[in-house]
């Protein structure tokens, strides 16, 4: 019987690559905001938040809304009846309480 011949060390992993935006690899979204901290889609409708710039845009059908986002931290989205209803750490917030910015 042979002994055991020692193990390789482990190599270092390569560090992960920047996640791409879910629209077919190009950002929907005016560039001077930089990358959203959330962004979804879901039934026709996209949206991205920017925390730092407390915007919240919001593509449906071709067209950009732009909302103030206030204090809000948005983290996803959900639709009922056409209502628009963001997630946020202090619960939920219907889109019409966001003030819009176009």
């Amino acid at each position: 019987m042979e002994p055991m011949k020692p193990m390789e060390p482990m190599k270092p992993m390569e560090p992960m690559k920047p996640m791409e935006p879910t629209s077919g690899g190009e950002a929907w979204w005016p560039q001077n905001l930089g990358a959203p901290a959330s962004s979804g889609a879901q039934d026709g409708l996209r949206y991205a938040f920017f925390p730092e710039a407390r915007r919240l845009l919001v593509e449906r059908d071709g067209r950009i809304a732009t909302f103030d986002s206030g204090e809000h931290r948005i983290g996803g989205v959900s639709q009922r009846d056409g209502a628009l209803r963001f997630e946020t750490r202090d619960g939920p917030v219907d889109a019409g309480a966001l003030r819009r910015l176009d």
